[in-house]
């Protein structure tokens, strides 16, 4: 079982920064894909940034160029640079690990209980 607790969420003027961090329990974090997304009011949730198990990252046309993901295998964190920040960025964030399982082989897909990340002046 894999635990994931995010943190570094707040209220942040439009054209700030904020960093996401999400901690990872469980000896599988260097082996598993991480990922942010995010779920605004009355919206489906969509996906932020991703970071593979090595250094390969996908973004968000979104917050490409504002955002990057990066992750710290001996911390077991991964964390969320957010930059240039605008009201449209406001949601909850959620950490996501996914990692195969090596007894059934299929992806196992794990959440933390989210962050809420404000955008206003």
């Amino acid at each position: 079982q894999v635990q994931l607790v995010e943190s570094g969420g707040g209220l942040v003027q439009p054209g700030g920064s904020l960093r996401l961090s999400c901690a990872a329990s469980g000896s599988i974090f260097s082996r598993s894909a991480m990922g942010w997304y995010r779920q605004a009011p009355g919206k489906q949730r969509e996906l932020v940034a991703t970071i593979g198990s090595g250094t390969k990252t996908n973004y968000a046309d979104s917050v490409k160029g504002r955002f990057t993901i990066s992750r710290d295998n001996a911390k077991n964190t991964v964390y969320l640079q957010m930059n240039s920040l605008k009201p449209e960025d406001t949601a909850v964030y959620y950490c996501n690990a996914k990692v195969v399982n090596a007894y059934t082989l299929k992806m196992d897909d794990y959440w933390g209980q989210g962050t809420q990340v404000t955008v206003s002046s």
